[in-house]
């Protein structure tokens, strides 16, 4: 019990002893005389109040309208037990006390049949929930409970049950979000156990391919045993790239992301993933640039997981970047100076309009062609934005000029001083689940 439910009687108690105060100075009475009838009163009130619970747990199945009877009955039989005690101390005649009897039965007549209309209402709104409710089970959640809502509130007015009946609707439509949101988090998961399967399919036949030549001696010249070698290690670099992608997007959608954070210049970060991207860019003949304000801009992060950020963008940014083209590094604050930014511009064409809501979904890849040479699954930019949200900052993507421009925003530290938390070793992030 709430603590207001439980000085509700307490204050109503000290009212009545102030109201029966001030009746008996206006009329007059005897202190001794008004504190009889006052007692004769409260022990009439309350063998009332005991009869009538007696019978409502007695009734405890019976119908609202049985229920909302005895309720409705149990005042006039506390007054008319306190009539009939004041008689017999002879506080009352005995013809006052047959009108006053007339008058009781007359008012317990007429509050029974309220009780009755009353009690209607309020069983006519519980009938309208079942009915609501019932509607829910059969048709499942999103179902319209509007006809129901507005009759239970029509019967029932702003009472409780009215209230409920919004809630029911409320109930429904959020229960019809959450199974859509499920729908489309099993199929997208059956769509990424599906294109990982290929994934992994694709190099795994070329390595078990190369292997079984050089076991049964197909192959014996040098150079094509050192190609094959090569090859096979950059098979299993590329399911290497994949199962950590994998783990760090299990990672993520648990929340189970721990986050060493640590201050780092900008700068540092990014020339990082620029010189470990730069043979990449230079095997595909693209020129990469990477440059950053100055003085660079201090964050707070975890250098492991924003370094993988960037070099999955940068990644991104040199699949789709055909040769010749030019990949575009830049670091620094943002325009408003409230938080920094790193932006990847590519030369890749741009993005259709419709997917660039997309391209941070778990196994999007713009088109459905696979070739052995498509590194990944998909997962690169999922991943970004999972470890982008779990440092409380925002990555967007949108087309410019010939090309598309990946752009990540961080929260600056705050100031010494203000609350500061300072170095977060093994602070535990809940990261944002992608979609």
């Amino acid at each position: 019990m709430r603590r207001t439910d439980a000085l509700i009687p307490v204050a109503m108690a000290a009212i009545g002893l102030a109201a029966i105060a001030a009746v008996a100075a206006l009329g007059a009475l005897p202190a001794h005389d008004a504190v009889v009838l006052s007692a004769y009163a409260a022990g009439g009130a309350a063998g009332a109040g005991l009869l009538a619970w007696a019978l409502l747990a007695a009734l405890r199945g019976a119908s609202v309208i049985a229920q909302a009877v005895v309720a409705g009955l149990a005042p006039v039989v506390a007054i008319a037990i306190g009539v009939a005690a004041a008689s017999s101390a002879m506080f009352i005649s005995d013809h006052d006390l047959h009108a006053l009897f007339v008058i009781l039965v007359g008012s317990g007549t007429v509050g029974i049949i309220t009780a009755i209309v009353l009690g209607q209402r309020v069983a006519g709104a519980g009938r309208s929930l079942r009915d609501m409710a019932r509607r829910l089970g059969d048709h499942g959640p999103g179902t319209p409970l509007t006809d129901g809502a507005r009759a239970a509130r029509g019967r029932a007015g702003s009472s409780e049950l009215a209230h409920l009946a919004d809630e029911l609707e409320v109930t429904s439509a959020r229960l019809a979000a959450a199974q859509q949101q499920a729908a489309a988090l099993e199929h997208s998961r059956r769509e990424l156990v599906a294109w990982v399967s290929h994934d992994l399919r694709t190099p795994l036949a070329g390595i078990r391919a190369m292997v079984e030549a050089l076991e049964d001696g197909v192959v014996d010249d040098r150079e094509t045993v050192a190609r094959y070698h090569r090859t096979i290690r950059q098979e299993a670099d590329r399911l290497a790239m994949l199962v950590d992608d994998l783990f760090e997007l299990s990672r993520i959608q648990a929340g189970a992301l721990r986050l060493e954070l640590q201050r780092v210049l900008l700068a540092d970060l990014v020339s990082d993933a620029v010189a470990g991207a730069s043979v990449s860019a230079a095997a595909k003949h693209i020129e990469l640039r990477g440059s950053t304000d100055a003085p660079s801009p201090l964050v707070e992060l975890s250098t492991p997981e924003m370094a993988r950020v960037v070099r999955n963008l940068l990644d991104n940014a040199i699949r789709h970047t055909p040769p010749g083209g030019t990949i575009v590094v830049q670091a620094g604050l943002d325009p408003s100076g409230g938080s920094a930014q790193v932006s990847v511009l590519d030369a890749c064409g741009g993005i259709p309009e419709a997917d660039l809501d997309r391209v941070f979904e778990t196994a999007y890849r713009g088109d459905r062609a696979r070739t052995p040479g498509d590194v990944g699954a998909g997962l690169g930019l999922a991943v970004a934005r999972g470890l982008v949200e779990a440092h409380h900052g925002e990555i967007t993507a949108h087309n410019e000029a010939s090309g598309c421009r990946f752009t990540i925003r961080l929260p600056l530290p705050r100031p010494p001083g203000t609350g500061d938390p300072g170095d977060a070793s093994g602070e535990v992030a809940s990261a944002t689940r992608p979609s």
